[in-house]
């Protein structure tokens, strides 16, 4: 969707990239803050926008989880060469 345009996109979210959902999204923006569309429009766009949000929330979460497991998987590697000495036998 471009910013000089009032049609919403028909292309499906999950076929979009992440950043042409972000680039949709902020002309979805911009021209709900432009108050020149119908409130048809509006709500048409505003559907639009919360659709490429979930999407968008999604998307980071999973890049989050993925980067949670390699940054504990490099602890762990580092973990195992560390040998714990404050360990007694009682």
């Amino acid at each position: 969707m471009s910013e000089n345009s009032n049609k919403v996109s028909q292309v499906p979210v999950e076929e979009l990239s992440f950043r042409e959902a972000m680039n949709e999204l902020q002309g979805i923006v911009s021209g709900l803050e432009s108050n020149t569309l119908e409130v048809e429009e509006s709500l048409l766009f505003f559907e639009r926008g919360v659709s490429l949000l979930r999407s968008l929330r999604g998307r980071m979460s999973d890049a989050q989880q993925k980067v949670d497991v390699l940054i504990g998987e490099l602890e762990a590697a580092d973990d195992d060469g560390v040998v714990d000495t404050t360990l007694h036998k009682a």
